[in-house]
């Protein structure tokens, strides 16, 4: 079909939004595919009952969640009743209605023909032109259609429809909230470890993801980071958009503060959050953050791989001291010749402050451990004794210390060990193991367990 145009069609696009104005608007988005948005609108709101159709709602608002208050004459306006309708109009959706019933059709040709729509399967249309049955295929034959009204029902965009009850003036500043899914916002981490890596430049982005179905143009723009608990009973439409990326400037944007149990961060200016788009705004500016660069062997979940982690903590003295939501952190070093380096990723959840972080980045490529067990004694029924060789190997050119994490079950004791441990639970211990370079360090321990 090379061109449709439709009197129904065309009207329902040019109905006016008037009495709809939006004076103001604030978002507040979650980490849970969530958002709440609280608008304030000039409603013109007949005497007595009538319909109000409030139109620019999101495709996915939750419509059991609309809350309504007449600012103007709160004990005046009443909402009896509410419908969403989401029955968006479409082409194949006007065909579906004129099923028979008569409408017009021009063919490429310049042909007309007139007659009753007997069906339509997406490829094509058949007509009763009284006495002839005519078929059309889409792609080919029609330019144009013509439908004689708008049938009852459909609509250009989701919409909320009111039974209102208006006992004060027709004209209403109104405040509408409710929520929405389809909206989402995550942290994003930017780190670049110096050359002595023992500092880190730190900067934090807000990741906004806005596929709602609807825009929020000028909001207050707030941001809940924490777990707050739902409880899902609501179909969710499904959306598979591809969603565009806009990026805010890097600067202190967010003012943050706790919030019940939670914490709430809230953009120091107005923005807007179109639909279908991902907007990046800076969370806090770059920082400077003390770390120290920790090897981890755990000879019970990798075989011979000595983990590299970077290890700070998350408080005033090290450079922060902010509450961190849950992301990614990405990080870069760079090479000899000053081109920054991708070395490693990894997730942290929600920080709040003075805790300890330790960032994975991956694999040491020069670090190598070798877990044994030497020597086994079964005591009686319920206890055994083990012995444990863990060999590690350094083919740096520096040394290295690396921390050892074993894993003993049951009620435990250390008997024999070569080198001291710190017990961090009732299950793990964890030996600080120095090791030469291009040497090899050699561990054992003799434990005795009982069930």
């Amino acid at each position: 079909m090379n061109k449709m145009l439709t009197a129904g069609l065309m009207l329902l696009l040019g109905l006016s939004a008037a009495g709809q104005q939006k004076k103001d608007i604030s978002l507040t988005v979650y980490n849970s595919d969530l958002g709440l948005v609280t608008e304030v609108r000039d409603l013109r709101i007949s005497s007595g009952k009538s319909e109000v159709r409030l139109r620019d709602v999101p495709s996915q608002i939750d419509p059991t969640s609309v809350h309504f208050n007449s600012l103007t004459s709160p004990d005046k306006v009443t909402i009896l009743e509410q419908n969403y309708k989401f029955d968006l109009v479409s082409p194949a959706k006007l065909m579906e209605r004129y099923i028979d019933q008569m409408i017009k059709v021009v063919s490429s040709s310049g042909k007309a023909y007139e007659g009753t729509l007997m069906s339509f399967d997406g490829s094509g249309i058949v007509l009763n032109t009284g006495g002839n049955i005519v078929t059309l295929r889409m792609t080919d034959n029609m330019q144009n259609i013509e439908f004689p009204s708008l049938p009852q029902g459909l609509i250009t965009r989701p919409t909320l429809v009111w039974l209102a009850d208006n006992r004060g003036p027709k004209d209403q500043e109104c405040q509408i909230s409710y929520m929405t899914g389809g909206i989402k916002w995550h942290a994003e981490y930017v780190a670049v470890l110096d050359q002595d890596e023992k500092n880190l430049n730190l900067g934090a982005w807000v990741s906004l993801d806005n596929r709602s179905g609807a825009s929020f143009e000028n909001a207050k723009l707030k941001l809940i980071a924490g777990d707050v608990n739902r409880v899902d009973s609501r179909p969710q439409r499904s959306y598979d958009r591809m969603a565009k990326s806009s990026l805010a400037e890097a600067a202190p944007q967010f003012e943050e503060k706790a919030f019940f149990e939670y914490h709430l961060y809230t953009l120091q200016r107005r923005a807007t959050v179109a639909d279908n788009e991902i907007k990046q705004l800076s969370l806090f500016p770059n920082t400077d953050v003390k770390v120290k660069k920790v090897y981890v062997y755990d000879g019970a979940y990798n075989a011979k791989e000595v983990r590299v982690n970077l290890e700070f903590r998350n408080d005033k003295a090290s450079g922060l001291g902010l509450a961190l939501p849950a992301g990614k952190v990405r990080n870069y070093k760079r090479d000899s010749d000053g081109t920054q380096q991708f070395i490693g990723e990894d997730l942290i959840g929600h920080t709040p402050k003075d805790e300890k972080l330790r960032i994975f980045l991956g694999n040491a490529f020069d670090l190598v451990g070798e877990r044994s067990q030497k020597d086994y004694k079964r005591i009686n029924d319920r206890t055994q004794e083990q012995t444990i060789e863990i060999k590690l190997r350094n083919h740096k050119d520096q040394p290295v210390e690396i921390t050892v994490v074993e894993h003993l079950y049951g009620d435990w004791k250390i008997t024999q060990n070569s080198h001291k441990y710190n017990k961090n639970d009732a299950a793990t211990v964890e030996f600080a193991i120095p090791v030469d370079k291009d040497g090899e360090t050699v561990l054992s321990y003799t434990y005795r367990s009982k069930w």
